[in-house]
Parts: C-alpha cells; sequence; structure tokens
C-alpha cells in the first residue's frame, strides 16, 4: 500500500491511498473542488451533499460526453484504416 495522499475539497481534508499517481489524484481533487466551488457560487445550492451530487452529475455528465466522443474517433479509425488498407492492397496488386 502507498503512502496517504491529503488533498482538500470544498474546505475539507482528505486522506486517500490506493496505488493511483499522487499527482493525478491532487489534479482530480482540485477539479472537484473548482467544480463545487463554481456551482456554489451559482448561489443555488447550500447543501454540502447536494453540491456533491450536482457536481458529480457534472462530471458523469462530461464523461459519458468523451466516451462518445471517443468512440466516434474510434469509428473514424477504423474506417480511415481500412480505407488505406484497402487502398494500399491495390496499390500493391497492382505492382505485383
Amino acid at each position: 500500500m502507498s503512502k496517504p495522499i491529503q488533498v482538500e475539497v470544498y474546505d475539507q481534508v482528505y486522506q486517500l491511498a490506493g496505488s493511483a499517481d499522487p499527482e493525478q489524484v491532487r489534479q482530480i481533487a482540485a477539479r472537484v473542488d473548482t467544480l463545487m466551488r463554481t456551482i456554489a457560487h451559482q448561489g443555488r445550492v447550500v447543501d454540502t451533499v447536494r453540491l456533491a451530487v450536482l457536481t458529480a452529475l457534472n462530471l458523469a455528465d462530461e464523461n459519458e460526453e468523451l466516451r462518445r466522443k471517443c468512440a466516434r474517433l474510434e469509428q473514424t479509425l477504423a474506417e480511415k484504416s481500412s480505407e488505406y488498407h484497402r487502398t494500399l492492397d491495390g496499390a500493391l496488386s497492382r505492382v505485383g
């Protein structure tokens, strides 16, 4: 087990243990903190639990959008790869 990592999110200190890269954990915690503060400054949420849920929903939505984008890029890559493969096969059959 690695050394615990201390992070602060929305004025709460957390000791996190795990195998993740400490710098990455700090960056994620900072992202969560920033988003919680942004939502809180909009003035509609006072309850910290509701604020945390709204933050989680925002991050889940962002994650889902990135998954869809990644899937589209993978599809484009597969299509282009097949296209280039056919083009190369055609060129090689004419040479050989």
